[in-house]
Order: C-alpha cells, then structure tokens, then sequence
C-alpha cells in the first residue's frame, strides 16, 4: 500500500471535533496530503493521537506509513502506541540512579530497545522478588542519561503480571542484581 493510502486510512479514524493544543486537526492533515507533505502529515496525526485514545488500526496504517517513509523511530513509536491501543498503558515517572550511586554509566535507550528487569511487588516462594520484564520507551528524548529523570512508558512482556499497578505505585527498575532506577506510576491501564 502506498504512503498516502496509508495516511488517508489513518486520518479517517480520528474523530473530527479532535484538536491538539497547537490547534492542529484532521483538517489540517488533509490540506498537507494534498501537497504531498506526507511527512509533516504524518507528524500532525502523531500529535492528533496523542491528544485521544485512537483504535490499534489508526497506530498500524501509521506504523506502514513510517516504515514507507524510512523514519525509522516513527515507525517504532506507531508500533509502541498500536501495543497501547491493545493492550493498555504503562506511564512512569523514573530516575534512573546516578554513576556515584551504583547506577548505570551509559545512557538508557529512548526507543523501546531496552527490556529490564522491574520489582513491581511479587515474590517468588522464598520471598525474593519476582522481576517482570518490560520495555522502556523514553517519552520525549532519544535516550536518558545516567542519573536522569524523565517520564517513560512500559511495554511488559507478560501484561497479565502487572495489572494490580495504579497509579502512585512505586517500582524499581533492575539490570543487574542491584537497583538502577525508581519509578512512580502516573498511569496504569492494561486491558484484555
């Protein structure tokens, strides 16, 4: 399928009445596809979706588009939220743990990559904790320096494991047998 169908499929699912805080709306999009701004397209219905929840098929038609485009970290932030629209939100204050403090001494990957370990409460029979694995998408930064703060989103491997979190709760962050971050939960939603 070419880029524009592509786009043109994802644009029909946002709901007209939807705006940005820019002020941005599918209308706008529409006046950039018919430049064959495609691009620029595709940023806007990035930022449309931040704005509501929009259906997986919204996330997938948008995934294509990227990948036809070769913008690579699109394109794995359109699979990221298409995984959210199925499965559900994880979003989390971290900081991750300074050098001086035993913390990691190299950046933590923005785009998903990294998959550690976190204690989110469960012990195994003996009382150790039960690590979940998930990974980590760095909102708004293309990776988290070491001893930095920011807001990320969890993709869990095993979803199932972590639907008793709520907000507030408070998680660690694990690569090692020691603990490299702390993170508070500012949304936790999984569905299904």
């Amino acid at each position: 399928m070419d880029v524009l169908a592509l786009l043109k499929s994802a644009s029909l699912l946002v709901p007209e009445e939807t705006a940005s805080d820019n002020d941005v709306t599918v209308n706008d999009v529409w006046e950039y596809l018919a430049r064959d701004e495609w691009e620029t397209a595709l940023g806007l219905l990035e930022e449309l979706g931040d704005v509501r929840s929009l259906p997986a098929a919204f996330w997938a038609s948008m995934a294509a588009a990227a990948e036809e485009l070769r913008l690579e970290r699109s394109a794995a932030w359109c699979h990221w939220r298409e995984g959210e629209a199925l499965h559900g939100v994880i979003r989390a204050d971290l900081t991750l743990r300074a050098p001086s403090d035993g913390g990691r001494r190299s950046p933590v990957p923005g785009a998903g990559v990294l998959r550690p370990m976190w204690d989110i409460g469960h012990r195994t029979p003996t009382g150790e904790p039960a690590y979940a694995v998930a990974r980590l998408w760095v909102e708004g930064l293309p990776a988290l320096g070491p001893g930095g703060r920011a807001p990320v989103r969890l993709a869990p491997l095993t979803p199932e494991r972590w639907r008793h979190l709520r907000p507030g709760h408070v998680i660690t962050l694990h690569e090692t047998g020691r603990v490299g971050g702390a993170a508070v939960l500012l949304e936790a939603g999984l569905t299904g």
